[in-house]
């Protein structure tokens, strides 16, 4: 009988840790940050099948859009209706079934993924700062919620999300010291598989970064992607950037200079948002406090493509407004993929 006991509780102990290593997300825990563990592959969204594997066929699917609004001096629009936009997929008009304003305030969920390669070592201080001014800028307090990531040879959660800034500021004030190199996309992707998916709310994700990834197996393309699939908007600020007042080398601050740069402002564009080249710090705060009036005055429209072949391929959006009006900007994501369904053979 104590061997039937004993054993009994063994197993229930195994099981209970199986389900505690499946459940904690990314490389490393922010419990257990120096254990090495092999990044995940980025991966296809699974194709959905019924209780006898059979292939279900997506026959309807729902394009969801936060789209901004801004004015020739760059502030944002309010006050717009549904009758005040129009979509084009691939060119084709789209009928618009869904539609909330500004007014209601969904909660934002934000998270903020920090460089610490090598190349940013100079830099670590710069980004810390930018990363706590950008936090209690846009972060509502009892309504949205931080995560905080760093990203190097590995991604590593550090906070979960959080209403609590002292949480925060002490998981930013922890990181002492770079890693080697520099793992932006997977950091991307796997935030956004990982932590995004399912959450009820605005998405955003604010990457500090010197732009040049050199060890991701995801590629740019699959980091936009799956941001798009979760409707995650991403805002970069680049590192690379001179330094007002400092020794620091780089480029000229404000200016888009190489590949690591265009490239940064593609993973931004593509998903609706945009990316700040710039090494004041002052300049960076009226950035984001743009930010955050944006994320505040966003539109989000939904509605049913026309085209209902779900092959896989790449389809081109475009907002507009209904009627014209001098230097209005309008910003959301440029395309979407919907996902494939494989024939059942």
């Amino acid at each position: 009988m104590k061997r039937i006991a004993t054993y009994t509780l063994l197993l229930t102990a195994a099981f209970a840790l199986v389900a505690w290593a499946a459940a904690t997300p990314f490389s490393a825990s922010a419990q257990n940050q120096n254990s090495p563990q092999q990044r995940p592959t980025p991966r296809p969204t699974p194709t959905p099948v019924d209780d006898s594997g059979t292939t279900i066929e997506i026959t309807t699917r729902e394009v969801r859009l936060p789209v901004t609004v801004l004015d020739k001096k760059e502030q944002p629009v309010s006050g717009l209706t549904l009758n005040d936009f129009q979509i084009f997929e691939d060119k084709q008009p789209q009928q618009i079934k869904g539609f909330i304003d500004e007014r209601e305030e969904l909660p934002i969920y934000i998270g903020v993924l920090m460089d610490t390669s090598s190349s940013s070592a100079g830099k670590l201080q710069f980004e810390k700062q930018a990363a706590k001014d950008f936090i209690y800028t846009v972060m509502r307090r009892r309504k949205d919620k931080v995560a905080f990531v760093t990203f190097d040879d590995e991604v590593r959660l550090h906070q979960d999300f959080t209403e609590k800034q002292d949480l925060l500021d002490k998981a930013i004030d922890s990181i002492k010291k770079p890693g080697n190199k520099t793992a932006l996309y997977d950091a991307v992707w796997e935030f956004c598989d990982q932590k995004l998916r399912g959450v009820v709310g605005r998405r955003v994700i604010v990457v500090i970064t010197d732009g040049d990834d050199t060890h991701s197996r995801a590629y740019l393309s699959e980091a936009i992607e799956i941001a798009q699939q979760t409707e995650t908007i991403i805002y970069a600020i680049s590192t690379k950037g001179g330094f007002s007042g400092s020794s620091v080398p780089g480029v000229q601050a404000g200016t888009v200079k190489d590949g690591g740069d265009k490239e940064l402002n593609k993973l931004c564009e593509e998903t609706g948002g945009r990316a700040f080249f710039t090494g004041d710090i002052l300049a960076l705060e009226r950035s984001f406090g743009k930010v955050a009036r944006e994320l505040r005055s966003q539109y989000i429209l939904t509605y049913r493509p026309t085209n209902e072949t779900y092959d896989g391929r790449e389809r081109k959006i475009e907002v507009r407004l209904a009627s014209k009006r001098d230097g209005t900007k309008v910003i959301s994501r440029r395309s979407y993929k919907p996902a494939q369904a494989a024939s059942n053979k």
